[in-house]
């Protein structure tokens, strides 16, 4: 057994070679077996979101909302599917790759949810109040988006084979900067929204003003105001990991890790399904059909009185 032993050790300390036999535990990428209670909890309530995601897009028809978050929460759900497996071989290349794509992409998905609901919110109160045409943020935020989630998930796949860890950490962390500049930039865009709207509070669209004075309305404001703080505290958070390449003290910090990415993107799926935003997006296209017709209506109207006049 020893002479077996001497023969694997040397060839171990090369990691990518490591087995649950021959390397101790801290020579795996995280360094600890994921906590077993933790993981099924999270697994458990991020599969309970997707499926709720799931209905609530089905029965709203709000379908680009519904493959954002229904996959954000999939993907989620699928990690710690990962991380669970992981306990059981810490060093399989396998079972890091289902646990470390899903989890580096799923959060994008979501930040391109939250990124569709500023246009609804805009026309709710009036498109004269953005800078832009409103459709113009959906475009913008989700091309960011979709970049960021094929380099993260190019990177994430290269880091996972352990053949260029280094290179695929690289790749992640330029995807995982480029989320986090354009959750920046897009909470930069909404404050400027926001501050011209209070500045005109009395000229909002006067067809939306009951759903603004609503409970439900209120609070989906407050939930995707929720959403977007933990996803990019999130995100943060990840760049921090990354930053100090593999296997460092970040990375090997669980309890570190369940507070500032499972719980921040848990929270970010929960308030939007308890406030889940299908009434705001039936409510904007409602004002957006109107607003043709209104159009039409009063060009109607001047045609009439000319004609009348010149009679």
């Amino acid at each position: 057994m020893e002479s077996l032993s001497s023969l694997l050790l040397p060839r171990a300390q090369q990691r990518k070679f490591c087995t649950v036999d021959t390397c101790p535990l801290s020579f795996s990428v995280y360094g600890y077996l994921p906590n077993k209670g933790a993981n099924i909890f999270f697994l458990v309530l991020f599969a309970l979101s997707f499926a709720a995601h799931t209905f609530q897009g089905v029965r709203s028809k709000s379908w680009t909302f519904l493959i954002a978050f229904a996959v954000g929460a999939f993907g989620e759900a699928v990690g710690y599917v990962g991380r669970l497996l992981l306990r059981k071989d810490p060093f399989s290349r396998q079972y890091l790759t289902i646990m470390l794509v899903p989890i580096t992409v799923a959060p994008a998905f979501l930040a391109g949810g939250i990124y569709l609901t500023l246009k609804h919110l805009i026309i709710v109160y009036g498109a004269k109040f953005s800078r832009i045409a409103p459709r113009w943020y959906t475009w913008i935020f989700v091309a960011c988006d979709i970049f960021s989630i094929c380099v993260q998930s190019l990177g994430a796949g290269i880091a996972s084979t352990g053949t260029h860890p280094e290179t695929g950490n690289n790749i992640m962390m330029v995807g995982l900067s480029s989320q986090v500049a354009t959750l920046v930039i897009f909470g930069v865009m909404a404050i400027d929204v926001f501050l011209r709207i209070r500045k005109h509070s009395g000229s909002f669209n006067a067809s939306t003003a009951t759903l603004r004075h609503s409970k439900k309305y209120k609070g989906l404001l407050a939930a995707i105001i929720t959403a977007y703080v933990t996803i990019t505290l999130r995100c943060i958070y990840r760049i921090a990991e990354m930053a100090g390449g593999w296997r460092n003290k970040i990375m090997q910090d669980e309890p570190t890790f369940i507070v500032l990415d499972s719980c921040m993107c848990l929270i970010a799926c929960v308030v939007l399904n308890f406030f889940h935003p299908g009434f705001l997006f039936h409510e904007s296209q409602a004002v957006m059909k109107a607003e043709p017709a209104a159009a039409a209506n009063d060009t109607e109207m001047v045609a009439t009185d000319t004609e009348r006049t010149s009679k």
